[in-house]
C-alpha cells in the first residue's frame, strides 16, 4: 500500500511561528487546483502502481478550497491510481472555515476524517498567534463536523510557549477530552528561523520559549492522555485504540507516499523527492509539463538513517532485525552506541526492539542523532 500527500499552499494570513510554505493570496488558486491535477499524473509511476491506502490534504491550509475543488482532486487521483475502498482521506482544516454549508458540502465528497487546528482554547495566546479563529470558534468547529456525522477526527494543541501557564494548559487538555475527540497531535513550540516568532524573541517583544516549561506540560499530557485511554504512539501523536493516523502511521513506517504541490516531498524507499518551496516557479513547470522536483537516490546510510529517525519515535519501536535487512552487520554498532540511553532508562531494549521509555520521550531528537551511522 502507498499514500498520496497534496500539499495546498494557502493560508487566510500567516502564523507567527509557521515555516511552512504557503501564500496569504488567493490569486492563484485555480491555476494551483489544476496545476496539481496534472502533477497527479505526471507523478502516476513514482509508487509502482502500488495501491492507495491514504490520501492526505495538509498545507497550508486545504480547508480554504471548497468540495468540488477537493472532489476534483480525489477524482483526479482516482484517474491514475487504484485507491482502496476503506482508504482514509484526511483534510486538515482551521476552524474558522467548518461552517455548517462548508462541512455538508465535505460530507459529499470521500472525507474521511478531520484534522482540526485548534492549538488553544484561549482568545490571547491565539491572537498571539495570529491564528485566524476564535477559542468559540474552535469548541463549535469540533461539535459540527460530530453532528454531521464525521466520528474520526484530530484535533492540534501547542505547549510550551509563554503565555501558556500550566493552568492554561490543563484547561486545554480537558477541553479537548470533553469534546470525546478519538485522536490529539500536540506540538512544542518551536522557534524556526525567518518566522515572525522569531524576529519577535530577538527584538525582546516576546520571552523565549522555555524547554523546561516544554517538558513538564509535554510530561502532563502524556500523563492525562494515558489515563483517558489514549495510546501515545508516535512523539507528537496520541490515538484511542484503532484510531491511529493511517497516514502519518505509514511515514513512521516506512511507507511509500507521493507528495503533489508546491513544496511536497515524496519517498518510495529507495528515493526521496521534493518539489520546489515556490508557487510561480511550480505553476511554470507544470505548465511545460515538467515536474518542478528534485530526486536523490538514497544510500545505505540514508536508509539505515531514515529508519532510525522514524522508528525511534514510535510505540513499535526500532526492530533490530529490520536494521539488519537494510545493511547487514549494523545492528551490534547501533547497540553499542544506544548502551548510555538504555543505562539512563531513556530507551528499553525488549527481544530485538528498542523503545524510548517515558522519560526517554523528551529526548527523542538527541537520542535519534546520536544514533545515526
Amino acid at each position: 500500500m502507498a499514500g498520496i500527500y497534496i500539499h495546498i499552499p494557502f493560508c487566510k494570513q500567516a502564523c507567527h511561528y509557521c515555516d511552512f510554505h504557503f501564500s496569504t493570496s488567493l490569486k492563484y488558486r485555480t491555476e494551483i487546483v489544476q496545476s496539481l491535477a496534472k502533477e497527479i499524473g505526471l507523478q502516476k509511476d513514482y509508487l509502482s502502481h502500488d495501491p492507495i491506502e491514504t490520501i492526505y490534504f495538509g498545507g497550508g491550509t486545504p480547508s480554504v478550497l471548497d468540495a468540488g475543488e477537493i472532489s476534483f482532486l480525489l477524482d483526479t487521483i482516482g484517474r491514475h491510481h487504484s485507491v482502496a475502498s476503506n482508504a482514509e482521506v484526511t483534510i486538515e482544516a482551521n476552524p474558522d472555515d467548518l461552517n455548517c454549508e462548508k462541512i455538508r458540502t465535505l460530507r459529499q465528497t470521500a472525507i474521511n476524517r478531520f484534522s482540526i487546528g485548534i492549538q488553544s482554547f484561549f482568545d490571547e495566546d491565539l491572537v498571539w498567534m495570529n491564528r485566524a479563529h476564535r477559542a468559540n470558534e474552535a469548541d463549535a468547529a469540533v461539535k459540527r463536523v460530530q453532528d454531521a456525522g464525521f466520528e474520526n477526527i484530530t484535533t492540534d494543541l501547542i505547549y510550551g510557549y509563554p503565555l501558556l501557564s500550566n493552568a492554561k494548559w490543563e484547561h486545554n487538555i480537558s477541553r479537548m477530552f470533553e469534546l470525546e475527540v478519538p485522536h490529539i497531535s500536540a506540538y512544542s513550540m518551536t522557534v524556526e528561523p525567518r518566522t515572525a516568532l522569531a524576529a519577535q524573541i530577538k527584538k525582546k517583544q516576546t520571552p523565549p520559549v522555555s524547554d523546561s516549561q516544554s517538558a513538564e506540560q509535554f510530561t502532563h499530557l502524556m500523563e492525562c492522555a494515558t489515563i483517558q485511554g489514549f495510546e501515545h504512539y508516535e512523539i507528537s501523536n496520541f490515538g484511542k485504540p484503532g484510531m491511529h493516523s493511517r497516514h502519518n502511521s505509514n511515514y513512521w513506517k516506512g511507507v511509500p507516499y507521493v507528495g503533489i504541490g508546491p513544496s511536497a516531498h515524496s519517498y518510495n524507499g529507495s528515493t526521496r523527492q521534493w518539489n520546489v518551496a515556490n508557487n510561480a516557479r511550480y505553476l511554470a513547470a507544470l505548465e511545460k509539463n515538467e515536474l518542478p522536483a528534485e530526486l536523490e537516490e538514497l544510500t545505505p546510510e540514508n536508509r539505515l538513517n531514515e529508519y532510525i529517525m522514524t522508528s525511534i519515535r514510535t510505540m513499535w519501536g526500532l526492530d533490530l532485525n529490520k536494521l539488519e535487512i537494510i545493511q547487514s552487520g549494523t545492528a551490534h554498532l547501533l547497540l553499542k552506541e544506544a548502551q548510555q540511553f538504555l543505562n539512563k532508562d531513556w530507551l528499553v531494549q525488549t527481544n530485538r526492539v528498542i523503545t524510548l521509555t517515558q522519560q526517554g520521550k523528551l529526548y527523542a531528537d538527541h537520542i535519534a542523532a546520536e544514533l545515526f551511522f
